[in-house]
């Protein structure tokens, strides 16, 4: 499944449609940020390739999402 494909399905189920999806990803093509944010990305990063940076950069976001993030309080 490409993952087009698999953004489709979470965004087309009302269990998942407000799941917040963050990609790390190598690729710093700027046609892969905007497909990214089109197929339902909430977040984009470009993953670092040191994994020190990697697990980092892993902790950073799990604070964003956990301590500044705000998520809807209900569904869609």
């Amino acid at each position: 499944m490409s993952g087009p494909d698999v953004f489709r399905r979470l965004r087309g189920d009302e269990r998942t449609v407000t799941l917040p999806v963050l990609i790390l990803i190598s690729s710093k093509e700027e046609h892969d940020l905007i497909d990214g944010y089109i197929f339902g990305r909430n977040s984009y990063a470009v993953r670092p390739v040191d994994f020190v940076e990697f697990a980092e950069a892993v902790t950073n976001v799990g604070l964003y999402w956990l301590a500044v993030n705000e998520p809807p309080t209900t569904r869609a």
